[in-house]
């Protein structure tokens, strides 16, 4: 028996869209939203991690169809969209996972630079949100988008300026569809995950004090897992959480909120 937080069939006969969906946390959300009945529509810009999620997750069991998808380009997301409702007749859930972000001091990041990450995470957001939002209006049936994003979006982080703005923005548009999409039955919320133990991650603290460092500041002492933000990703999406819209759940272990004067 698959190890779910939700019953087992919360989800069926919902399609799911995941950007980002190839590697990490897009993966994890979207083997536990398959896990839960869904059906899922992977999209990445790397074909070689698309076609790995996918033969994983046929392996599971999954019903499953990958598509190709630079999210920066809008004529790219339409063909995510279409395809998907070729397919499937339907989208329910968007999950936007993709993302991109480099560490750069403010004074040496280039206009590309600054171009590539906004467009990924930001222009990106608004392009799959704004195709959803179309899809899910003209069903009827409204449905739940759910965007992943970063506590910096808040307290602001150096050498990290394109996508803190960026985060902040997507943080800005989730409230603001919250409340504009409300009447057509469809919710809006994020997620913000803390240090978490993916496979991208690892390298960042891969030298010990650099580990020690990390952790330091997570005031539960460890890392997130990738399990864990996948359950909690799949209750925002869930009919569980139909009362909870234009929130973002922070799930860091305590990070953002500092250690004070216990440090």
């Amino acid at each position: 028996m698959p190890n779910t937080m939700l019953p087992i069939d919360t989800l069926k006969g919902q399609v799911a869209i995941i950007t980002g969906g190839g590697t990490g946390i897009g993966f994890g959300i979207a083997s536990e939203l398959a896990l839960l009945g869904a059906k899922v529509v992977l999209a990445s810009r790397n074909p070689d991690h698309l076609s790995e999620a996918e033969s994983r997750l046929r392996t599971q069991g999954c019903e499953v169809l990958a598509i190709p998808t630079d999210v920066r380009q809008p004529e790219a997301v339409d063909n995510l969209f279409d395809r998907t409702l070729e397919a499937f007749g339907q989208v329910d859930i968007l999950v936007n996972a993709a993302a991109g972000n480099f560490i750069v001091d403010s004074e040496k990041l280039s206009v590309n630079g600054w171009n590539s990450v906004v467009q990924s995470v930001l222009h990106g957001t608004f392009y799959c949100a704004r195709r959803a939002g179309m899809a899910m209006i003209s069903s009827g049936r409204g449905g739940r988008i759910l965007s992943v994003v970063a506590s910096y979006a808040w307290t602001g982080g150096p050498r990290t300026v394109h996508s803190v703005a960026a985060k902040a923005g997507v943080v800005a548009l989730t409230r603001s569809l919250a409340v504009e999409w409300a009447p057509h039955r469809i919710r809006v919320n994020a997620i913000c995950p803390g240090p978490t133990d993916t496979e991208g991650a690892r390298p960042l603290w891969q030298d010990p004090e650099d580990r020690a460092r990390t952790l330091a500041k997570v005031p539960v002492g460890r890392f997130g897992t990738v399990q864990e933000v996948a359950q909690a990703s799949a209750y925002l999406v869930s009919p569980y959480a139909d009362f909870i819209n234009g929130e973002v759940l922070v799930i860091d272990g305590g990070e953002w909120l500092g250690k004070g004067l216990t440090s």
